[in-house]
């Protein structure tokens, strides 16, 4: 778990936790819950009931699933469905993303953090990163399978520290409940680039390159520009 992961962790649950908080208990399910220097279950409020699930068993795993694909909770069930560093392992991941709208209630919210960059790191495979337009992809997904799912908000988070810039997405199961949700993390948020909400059809903070390839360019700039001198 690295430091970015960490921290986008603790502003949705900063975020949404008071939207998700009713008078019946909460139920949060986290997909890939293996702590692997850290969780994000401590940034979860405490009163919310937390489920961790993941391929194998390990400090973290609440329940260990027989099927990467199907998770072993009835219909409608969970509040919220969080998964954070795991997408990028995940062979068929628009397969996993139906079976977590499967489980949330009609009012329920996935959040879904995953690299736009970074080196190649299996666990036990490394197939993916994920982009700007990822969450509106996902969302046609869903609704191409009845789903009437809605992109709360996505954008790509700044470094803290290390390589990683991370996409973000928040998304609702079914728009019919859209008005329950009117706080977004990008409401008060600075460190990011191209944001989304439901809202806005232009990119906030547009940036075709993340920070490293930034980076490297200013690099490759200074380098050039060195020789032309000489």
């Amino acid at each position: 778990m690295h430091p970015t992961a960490m921290t986008n962790s603790k502003q949705f649950f900063d975020c949404y936790g008071p939207q998700l908080a009713s008078d019946a208990a909460v139920k949060v399910i986290e997909i890939g819950s293996r702590d692997v220097n850290g969780s994000i279950r401590k940034n979860c409020p405490a009163a919310f009931e937390y489920i961790g699930v993941d391929f194998e068993p390990g400090k973290g795993v609440d329940l260990v699933l027989a099927d990467p694909y199907v998770l072993p909770f009835a219909d409608g069930s969970a509040d919220a469905v969080v998964s954070s560093s795991c997408f990028e392992h995940s062979e068929m991941f628009w397969i996993l993303f139906l079976e977590i709208l499967r489980i949330l209630k009609p009012a329920g919210l996935f959040y879904l953090n995953a690299p736009s960059n970074g080196g190649f790191h299996r666990y036990p495979v490394d197939c993916w990163r994920f982009y700007p337009d990822s969450g509106r992809a996902l969302v046609s997904w869903a609704r191409r399978n009845g789903v009437r799912a809605v992109l709360l908000e996505s954008y790509t988070s700044t470094q803290i520290g290390d390589k990683w810039n991370d996409f973000v997405g928040v998304f609702l199961k079914d728009e019919a409940h859209l008005a329950r949700y009117p706080r977004r993390i990008l409401d008060s948020k600075e460190d990011f680039n191209n944001g989304l909400t439901e809202r806005s059809e232009e990119f906030l903070r547009f940036s075709p390159m993340p920070e490293d390839q930034k980076k490297m360019q200013v690099i490759t700039e200074i380098i050039n520009n060195k020789f032309k001198l000489v």
